[in-house]
């Protein structure tokens, strides 16, 4: 028989695991998108425009640590 509390821990750890993911993909799919963009306003000429971009990926990066390095509350 298996135990119906260690299946439940299997299907959170899943859904925790799946949440993880999703967040992961969103985040590559943000910054992809930061280096579409910058190197459209590049190829148009507009450095600062460019530059600008990049600090606010830079501010987003910085403040989706949780993304990068997963932080496990107490």
């Amino acid at each position: 028989m298996s135990d119906p509390t260690a299946k439940d821990e299997r299907a959170t750890e899943i859904d925790r695991l799946i949440a993880e993911l999703e967040k992961a993909e969103a985040y590559e799919q943000r910054l992809r998108q930061v280096i579409v963009d910058v190197r459209s306003a590049l190829a148009a000429g507009h450095v600062s425009t460019a530059m600008s971009m990049l600090n606010e990926a830079l501010n987003f990066i910085d403040a989706a640590t949780d993304v990068v390095a997963p932080h496990r509350g107490n």
